[in-house]
């Protein structure tokens, strides 16, 4: 049985401190799912909360904040002093668990604390300590200098756990008391659990889903959004990085030397920064602790804890990439062609477009896709300035912290294994890529003469008749002529322009023209 003892006072008036809760044997179905034999009722949904946020948000409501299921009958907070147990008032009502004394309450701790060790992921449990459990079904309870409510809402209907100073006023003036006082509204929650109570009869066992039914199940209880806020904000911030990139690195090429290293030195290093150092100075750039965040939130423009702000985020963690990729590209190209084209009146822009670029592709489109790749994986740049926001700011490697702070390693690894072969094929096609190019330089300029022509084509050799011509003309009969594709061959490539490829043999050329000599 469990002992009780109500608290005295209007604001406790549901709420009783219970001692030395009987375990129970807990059967866990699924995860996130238990069971008692012979209670009315059973746990579904189970998730744990390690952390929280008390960052001010437009729309959140005020104070430290956990995200917690709309569905959710039970929240568990465990607080500095003592474990709240908070049990909706309708749900207590129909599975009986308003009388402390009731052995249905003996059954729904020991499914929490089943639950709460097996995702607890080795951190410290509810079932150790002496701390004193209370059983709460107000919305609302005090546990020491805090103040906690189980339904707050946002402006969007979003339900939070939310701790604020108990003694404080209500909104901003709250939080400037805390701060006043030196308190930290993130000490009042350790941890936080919550879960829906169901029917007995709806608390599926593992063994009746069946291996496919296991799998469809899981599938369909991920939330995907990650995925696509990845893919929207690295695909925009790859866009931007390489007009970007391919820009500063044109235009630094052609600077002084000493202007050059100050440029190259500052395009270079967020790529050698902490990302949490650029996501800091991001955050103190576009929020109010400068004068450019405080003209732009003066004129409407807010950046901080957006999708914007995870956009420039990946920006500045993958523009390096791209920008030195492009500017070693563009210095290994001989300068004498590009300053024969300037000759030939070509203009820098034509000259960017038609030489510079076709030339440097290659190693511009190995530095793209690993920008892209860059973008995808970041984290803490995009934490620290944008938040964590579902389907907004939360991207994969951010949704693998949380999921795994939450307790949900099988997400967790699900994420991880979808960043792993998201990698593989990055290098893979890096690789693939970087292997047909070369095997096309090398078939072009040296394998022509063992394949028999440009191309796997042949076809009459204007210049090299015109050069046999001018053997016999010059030396009369000579043993050396030119023919087409010996061992020995120079071949041009103008087949893709529709010129004449030409097939020289360099050693009767040779003869030629010391028997022309003598």
């Amino acid at each position: 049985m469990i002992a009780a003892a109500a608290i005295p006072g209007s604001a406790m008036a549901a709420s009783t401190v219970l001692e030395a809760p009987e375990r129970r044997t807990v059967e866990i179905t699924a995860d996130g799912s238990a069971r008692v034999d012979g209670a009315s009722f059973g746990i579904i949904g189970f998730e744990r909360l390690a952390k929280g946020t008390a960052r001010a948000s437009e729309g959140a409501p005020e104070g430290y904040r956990l995200p917690i299921s709309d569905s959710a009958g039970l929240v568990v907070v465990r607080a500095p002093g003592e474990v709240l147990l908070h049990v909706d008032r309708e749900v207590a009502a129909t599975f009986d668990l308003e009388d402390p004394s009731g052995a249905d309450l003996s059954a729904l701790w020991s499914m929490v604390c089943a639950l709460d060790e097996a995702g607890s992921m080795g951190g410290a449990l509810l079932s150790e300590g002496e701390a004193p459990l209370r059983l709460v079904t107000d919305s609302e309870c005090v546990s020491g200098a805090f103040r906690y409510r189980f339904d707050a809402r946002g402006d969007d209907g979003a339900r939070y756990v939310t701790v604020t100073l108990a003694n404080a006023e209500e909104g901003e003036a709250g939080l400037d008391a805390a701060r006043a006082a030196g308190v930290d509204l993130g000490d009042g929650v350790l941890w936080c659990d919550f879960a829906q109570i169901v029917d007995a009869g709806n608390v599926v066992a593992k063994d009746d889903l069946g291996v496919g039914g296991e799998a469809l199940a899981f599938f369909s209880s991920i939330d995907y959004r990650p995925f696509w806020v990845s893919l929207k904000t690295s695909g925009l911030a790859l866009a931007i990085s390489f007009a970007l990139g391919l820009f500063a690195a044109w235009r630094v090429m052609g600077t002084s030397s000493r202007l050059k290293g100050v440029l190259d030195s500052v395009f270079t290093i967020p790529m050698v920064l902490p990302p949490t150092v650029c996501g800091f100075l991001l955050l103190m750039l576009f929020g109010q602790s400068t004068a450019v965040g405080r003209w732009l939130i003066a004129h409407g423009i807010s950046i901080v804890f957006t999708w914007e702000a995870a956009v420039i985020s990946a920006i500045v963690v993958s523009f390096p990439l791209v920008y030195r990729t492009a500017l070693g590209a563009f210095e290994s190209l001989d300068g004498r062609m590009i300053d024969a084209a300037r000759t030939l009146g070509w203009s820098e822009v034509r000259i960017f477009g038609r030489l510079m670029m076709p030339l440097a592709w290659p190693s511009i489109a190995a530095g793209t896709v690993l920008a892209f790749a860059r973008a995808m994986g970041e984290f803490g740049c995009t934490l620290f300035f944008a938040g964590n926001y579902a389907g907004v700011t939360q991207t994969i490697p951010i949704a693998i912290y949380f999921e795994w702070m939450g307790g949900n390693t099988a997400v967790a690894l699900f994420w991880v294994m979808v960043v792993i072969a998201f990698s593989f094929l990055v290098v893979w096609g890096i690789n693939a890529y970087t292997a047909r190019h070369q095997g096309y330089r090398d078939g072009a300029y040296v394998g022509a003469a063992a394949r028999g022509g440009v191309r796997g084509k042949t076809r009459p050799r204007p210049l090299a008749r015109s050069l046999a011509g001018a053997a016999e003309n010059a030396g009369g009969s000579l043993a050396a002529t030119v023919t087409s594709f010996d061992a020995d061959m120079v071949v041009d490539d103008l087949e893709s322009t529709g010129g004449d490829a030409a097939a020289i043999d360099l050693s009767a050329l040779r003869e030629l023209f010391e028997d022309g000599a003598a």
